[in-house]
Order: structure tokens, then C-alpha cells, then sequence
């Protein structure tokens, strides 16, 4: 069999694996992946550089399928291609990913083949795709990401990083407004080593896109600075090699590849414009397109006889010799460059260095304090001077969120310099989400800041991160009503409540200086769990540890911070961040009364109830039911910890615009009221229950 039918019968393979699998799982999208075949043939056969024994082989290319309803796509070439299974402790095993009876349950429980790539839970997907346009952000990421590791590891003679970044995304891709912000980033960096291969079949679920989508792509992307080819016909391997050579051969800026294709092309008979891309083909419709390309019609799940072998000696050979030279050269790198390599190392495996907590400040009792951005960005430049790949940056926020790293050499990220660890993102709050995803995806350790009431624009990232088990940073300033002037529109209530509801994000509010350094000691120490730090604007008092608890009982998530004589309180006062001093100074005006309270600070919710039953009892003894707690922010979520008997001083409106004392005082957010709201619940406590 010539090349020429190899190459032909490994795409159809591919094709109708797909149409198979979801087939027999009555759910999914063939269309696209029957379409797209020919051009992930190309892609993987003859340009990636990936080894499918080693499939985080460091310096490999990145695949990314953006449009991630194609999953059957990438299932059908980790199953051809024998891409290999990676344990979580980065160890290869010897069983496939991707089994043929995986692929036959697809999109069922347990398979290996869910409805859209999931990282981590099967190797060789690079990240999880599915809402459309986050894919394309991961893949910004990852390619700043070579950039800058190239420049800070790389020494003459020793290329350890020069890989490439392929995408292929969708209609959906171009329309959600992630791609754009991305590619317009992408484009300011002249990052050459990226390639977006765009599916221009011009349908989506509801029909032809001339019912909403009718720009001009390639114009867009040229206005971006990118460099934009195309190709007329899918089937055309020739034209798609030539194509990406174009790319391969462009060190100025990023390619787009725009390929015209159509839903389920290869099957003349079946040009839908709806079923084929969002449900399965049908039995009938099967059949005929096996017997368009040539293939037995009843036969399921056929891999004939040479397709596995032919992609073991394409891209599974070129990949596993570059991998090899690049483990020898390694082995060559450590022995002269042996601190790099250990840095190398480490920040592949999600490590800390050594001592990369060491000179982190104590702040001394201080009525007046600091911001919490303020200390948390004295923290952040100790850590980052300590651990040489913490880096990131600021949706055009820097001086606002104090995430700039101002040590001698930390420099910026830029076109012409691209060691720097300041990233700046512009006002892309969304897409600066998924970028950051895709430099916590290539192992920098980063983050990203902005307001917290902007965290809403990036909230599909943050969750994607949680989804991924990402060790992102995201740093939330201006956290409460305390941001004043900016009114309503810049004073975030319910945020805290919904990144809170993620499932796998730690959130973190720390009450003053001495607390954002433990909350930074915790976050540090994630390898597999994105964290949110929430921080003020305005000061907040430094509390006095002398007198009271040691700011180390962050690490449970809450801890008493000022106790009733013997441990035995009357009343308890619950906050967080800002509003703690508030509960110290109630705390302080009731014990001056002869009320017996306590106040604890809860700086994440989700880490305290991580704690065992008692420790959780210890802190809120279930027999002292009058509790208060206060929190500029929207009360969901609270009536777990006051119970039925409490009182939550919180935030039921949007707020106002004044300077930030008359905001306190107009809603209530004073030591005065905390008083009177402990006076209260100690009434109700005396009270029968209902």
C-alpha cells in the first residue's frame, strides 16, 4: 500500500471511529470530526513533534482542540497514535490512554472518552476544552510560556525549549469574544510559534452562521498582526502541508489557517446543516457514508491492518527521537548549568525550591495598618524573588492591584524582551483568565489580578482551572463596598458568594497584613487547586498578635481570634477580611460590659470545613447559638454558620457612591452595630426554640 493510501485510510479510520462512537453513544457531534480529519491527520503525522511514550515530554509541541464538541477527533488519534497513560506523579505507564473500548464508550461513565477532552483525566489532552473560545486562550498561554522559558533556560548549544502551539478551533471559537481579546494579545507579542487552524464550515447549531456571523475573519486576524493563509478544501493534504510549512517558516507573528470545510464532507450524499454537527448521524446515514469512503458498512469500530503501524513510524518515530535528544542534551544541561536544571525540574513537578518562603515580613501591631493589596504585594515580590518562574500580571491594573514584581531584573514580557515576569494583559480580564490557564498549564507557576467585581468577566477560566486542578493565582482587589466613590458598578456583593460556589476553588480573605502572609504561605504550597485572593483597597488595622491569636490559623480556613475568659463565649462574631477589626472592636466594647464573646475570623470557608467536626465545633461550639456575623457582601451562604437563632450584617442592595465612611455608615457596617446585634441574638438565645 503506497503512502498516499496509508495517509487516506488513516483519515477514514479516524472518521469513522468517530461516527461510531457516537453512534453507539446516541450523543455527540460526527460532523466535525469527520470533517476535520484530514487536517489533525496532517497536523499529527507530519508536523507535531510529540512522543506518544512520553506524552508530557517537556519541549513536545501543544495540540489544543478549542472546539472541544469534536472530542472524538483528538479520542481517535490518542488511540491510533498509542499515546501512553501518565500517572499524577508524572510517571509514564505502559497502557494506552486511549483503548478501542473506551472509544466504544464514549461519552459513558468511567470512559476515558467523556463528551468533551478533559485534562488530566486522559493523557495527551493538553488542556479541557468545551466552552468554545478557552481553548484558543490556553494556546496564548502556552506559547508566551515557551517564550519566556526559552529565554530564561536556554544557553548556547542547549535549545531546552522551541516548541510549537497548534489550535484548531470553530465558528464558535471566532464569534465569543475570548478569541478576539486572545488574538489581539497574541498578536501585540509577535508570538511566531502559534498556530490557530480554523474550521470554516460556517455552521452552528442553529443553522447556516449568515444568520449572525457574517465579518471578515481573515481581515480581523490581519489587522491583529497575525499572518493569515488559507485553504480551500479540507481533503487537500497538499495545500494543508503547504500551509503549515507557511507557519513553520514565519518568525514575525503568529498564523492563522483558515480551512474551508463542510459538516460531515466525504459523505456527498449528507451535507446537513444541523443534525450532522449536534446529534449522531443515524444507522442509514452511517452506512452510506462508510460506503462513500470505501469502508465494510456494517462493520464498528474498525482499525484496519497498517494504520496504527503507519502512525508509529511517522509522528510516533520523529517524536520519540526528538524526545530522546532532547533527555540526552537534559543530561548534558544538568552538568553545566546544574542550578537551571534543578529550577527546571522543580518547576516541572509543581515544586517549591528551597527556602522559597524565607524573609516573608511580620507586620507589627499597627490601629492604622495597611491595604491588604498593599502587604499582599510585598509578600508576592518576596515569594517571586525566591521562586524564579512565579510570574504574571494585571489587566492593565498594576498600580491599582499591586501585583508588580519590582525587584532588580524582574523586568516585563514583552515582544522584544520576552524574560520578563510582568505580564501585561490589557484590559482583557476574560482572556487574561484563560492565558493564565495556559502558562499554569505549561508548569510557570502564575497569576493574574483584577477588581474583584471583575471577576465575573473571567469566570469560565477560573472555573476551567478549578475543573483542571490548576494551581492558579487569582488576585481580587478593591473587594467591598470600601472601594466608595466608584458607586455600585465597582463595588462587588455578590462575587464572594459565586467563587465560593466553585467547586475546588479556595478562596481567601484575609483579615489584615499578618494574615495575607499566611494566605500566601498556603496558596504557595498548592500544586493541584486554584486559590482567590480577596483584598482591600482601604486599610485595615494590624491586629496586635501580642493579645491575640497567631495569624497561622489561617491554614484551617478559621480560628479564634479573641476568646471569652476560659474559653467559654456567650456570643459568637463571625467575619472576614475587612469587617474583623469591626467584630475586635465589638468584641472589645461588649467584654467592657461583662458579655462574654468571641471573635473568629474566617478568612475561607472552604478550608474550614475541610477541618475535622471537632476542630470545626471547637471554634463554633453548636450550644452557643447567638451569633452575628458581618461581611460587606451579599449574606448567601451565611445562615450555615449563624444558624436559625443569628444575625448576618451583609449586603442586600448594590451599594453607593460616597467616600467610603458614609458607605460604612449608610449600610450599617460599624462597631456600633455589631454591638447591637450580639445585644440582640443574646436575647433571642434566652428564647424557646420554635
Amino acid at each position: 500500500m503506497t503512502n498516499e493510501q496509508l495517509d487516506q485510510l488513516s483519515i477514514n479510520t479516524i472518521r469513522t471511529l468517530s461516527m461510531d462512537a457516537v453512534q453507539q453513544a446516541n450523543s455527540g457531534h460526527p460532523g466535525a470530526p469527520m470533517a476535520l480529519a484530514p487536517v489533525a491527520y496532517t497536523v499529527w503525522q507530519h508536523f507535531l513533534r510529540f512522543d506518544p511514550e512520553d506524552p508530557i515530554w517537556p519541549n513536545r509541541d501543544r495540540f489544543v482542540l478549542s472546539n472541544g464538541h469534536a472530542s472524538m477527533l483528538l479520542y481517535s488519534l490518542l488511540h491510533l497514535c498509542g499515546v501512553k497513560t501518565v500517572k499524577p506523579q508524572y510517571e509514564t505507564l505502559g497502557e494506552l490512554a486511549v483503548k478501542l473500548e473506551d472509544i466504544e464508550r464514549f461519552r459513558q461513565l468511567d470512559s476515558r472518552c467523556p463528551g468533551h477532552p478533559e485534562y488530566r483525566w486522559t493523557s495527551g489532552v493538553e488542556t479541557t476544552t468545551g466552552p468554545l473560545g478557552q481553548g484558543v486562550g490556553n494556546s496564548v498561554g502556552m506559547a508566551m510560556a515557551r517564550w519566556w522559558m526559552a529565554k530564561h533556560f536556554n544557553r548556547p548549544g542547549f535549545d531546552m525549549f522551541d516548541y510549537d502551539v497548534y489550535a484548531i478551533c470553530g465558528d464558535g471559537d471566532m464569534m465569543e469574544g475570548i478569541s478576539g481579546e486572545a488574538a489581539s494579545l497574541a498578536g501585540h507579542h509577535r508570538l511566531s510559534n502559534l498556530c490557530w487552524i480554523y474550521d470554516n464550515n460556517k455552521i452552528t447549531i442553529e443553522g447556516h452562521t449568515a444568520l449572525a456571523f457574517s465579518e471578515d475573519v481573515a481581515t480581523r486576524f490581519i489587522g491583529y498582526g497575525w499572518n493569515v493563509t488559507r485553504v480551500g478544501d479540507a481533503n487537500d493534504l497538499e495545500m494543508l502541508e503547504r500551509a503549515l510549512h507557511v507557519f513553520k517558516s514565519t518568525s514575525d507573528r503568529p498564523t492563522l489557517i483558515i480551512v474551508d470545510s463542510h459538516i460531515a464532507y466525504g459523505a456527498p450524499h449528507k451535507q446537513d446543516t444541523s443534525g450532522a454537527h449536534g446529534e449522531p448521524l443515524g444507522e442509514e446515514e452511517v452506512r452510506l457514508a462508510k460506503r462513500a469512503y470505501g469502508w465494510p458498512e456494517d462493520a464498528k469500530f474498525l482499525v484496519p491492518e497498517g494504520v496504527r503501524e503507519h502512525f508509529r513510524a511517522g509522528m510516533g518515530e520523529r517524536g520519540q527521537q526528538l524526545r530522546d535528544a532532547w533527555r540526552a542534551r537534559f543530561e548534558e544541561y544538568k552538568a553545566e548549568y546544574a542550578d537551571l536544571a534543578g529550577q527546571l525540574d522543580s518547576m516541572l513537578h509543581r515544586q517549591l525550591p528551597e527556602g522559597w518562603d524565607k524573609d516573608l515580613p511580620t507586620f507589627p501591631a499597627d490601629a492604622k495598618g495597611l491595604a491588604t493589596r498593599d502587604s499582599s504585594g510585598r509578600v508576592l515580590n518576596k515569594i517571586a524573588w525566591n521562586v524564579p518562574w512565579l510570574m504574571g500580571g494585571a489587566a492593565d491594573l498594576f498600580p491599582s492591584t499591586k501585583t508588580r514584581l519590582t525587584f532588580e531584573g524582574a523586568g516585563d514580557f514583552e515582544a522584544d524582551d520576552r524574560g520578563g515576569r510582568n505580564m501585561h494583559f490589557g484590559i482583557r480580564e476574560h482572556a487574561m483568565g484563560a492565558i493564565v490557564n495556559g502558562l499554569s498549564l505549561s508548569k510557570i507557576r502564575a497569576y493574574g489580578s483584577t477588581f474583584l467585581i471583575f471577576s465575573d468577566y473571567m469566570k469560565p477560566p477560573i472555573r476551567l482551572a478549578a475543573i483542571m486542578d490548576l494551581p492558579v493565582i487569582h488576585i481580587f482587589t478593591h473587594d467591598s463596598i470600601g472601594v466608595g466613590e466608584d458607586g455600585p458598578t465597582h463595588q462587588p456583593i455578590e462575587q464572594l458568594a459565586a467563587l465560593r460556589a466553585v467547586p475546588g476553588l479556595i478562596t481567601l480573605r484575609p483579615a489584615d497584613a499578618n494574615e495575607v502572609v499566611e494566605c500566601w504561605r498556603f496558596t504557595m504550597k498548592q500544586r493541584h487547586q486554584p486559590v482567590a485572593l480577596i483584598l482591600t483597597r482601604q486599610a485595615v488595622p494590624t491586629v496586635d498578635r501580642t493579645k491575640y491569636a497567631a495569624a497561622s490559623g489561617v491554614e484551617k480556613g478559621a480560628y479564634i481570634l479573641a476568646d471569652a475568659p476560659g474559653g467559654k463565649p456567650d456570643v459568637l462574631l463571625l467575619a472576614t477580611g475587612s469587617e474583623v477589626s469591626l467584630c475586635v472592636q465589638a468584641y472589645e466594647q461588649l467584654a467592657a460590659e461583662g458579655v462574654k464573646a468571641r471573635v473568629v475570623s474566617m478568612p475561607s470557608w472552604e478550608l474550614f470545613e475541610r477541618q475535622p467536626r471537632e476542630y470545626r465545633e471547637t471554634v463554633l461550639p453548636p450550644a452557643v447559638t447567638a451569633r452575628v456575623s458581618v461581611e460587606q457582601a451579599s449574606v448567601l451562604g451565611w445562615d450555615r454558620y449563624v444558624g436559625p437563632r443569628g444575625r448576618t450584617i451583609g449586603m442586600h442592595t448594590f451599594g453607593a457612591s460616597a467616600p467610603l465612611k458614609e458607605v460604612q455608615k449608610k449600610f450599617g457596617f460599624l462597631p456600633a452595630t455589631v454591638v447591637a446585634a450580639a445585644r440582640e441574638v443574646l436575647g433571642n438565645a434566652t428564647e424557646p426554640r420554635p
